[in-house]
């Protein structure tokens, strides 16, 4: 029995990957800086996670070609909310100068290239690790 999402036409199944590879960065945009301020770098570690989850999804649902499609997905959106905001208003923040902690100062910039990086490493692991092995159903005697 493979999930919902795997049942789809191709064409839907391309819909689905790049809506949730926009989603998840959009999520992600928002929490990578949770912790930050205390250098406790949570926010981070819970987009990349969603980020991670979302890859996977999309290389088991369309295989490379999935995961292309969530890589540009994810990265416009992510790079998107970067670059539209004003100074006095942003989400991503990098290049601070002065004494703060370590992750204040470079969470924005290790989100936007990690984000990047995790789903080119994600396209170089093996294909056998994205499959969903079916299950038969357990039959009552």
């Amino acid at each position: 029995m493979k999930p919902w999402s795997h049942k789809q036409s191709a064409l839907v199944r391309a819909l689905i990957t790049i809506l949730a590879g926009a989603l998840a960065a959009f999520v992600g945009t928002f929490a990578h800086r949770m912790g930050a301020d205390m250098n406790i770098p949570y926010g981070l570690a819970l987009a990349f996670t969603l980020i991670i989850l979302s890859t996977w999804c999309a290389r088991a649902r369309l295989g490379a070609i999935g995961l292309a499609l969530h890589l540009i997905a994810s990265s416009m959106t992510a790079w998107g909310l970067a670059l539209t905001t004003t100074s006095s208003n942003a989400l991503i923040v990098g290049g601070f100068q002065g004494d703060m902690p370590y992750f204040t100062q470079h969470a924005g910039y290790i989100w936007l290239y990690g984000l990047v990086l995790v789903q080119v490493v994600m396209l170089m692991l093996p294909a056998r690790w994205f499959t969903i092995p079916a299950t038969r159903k357990a039959h009552n005697s």
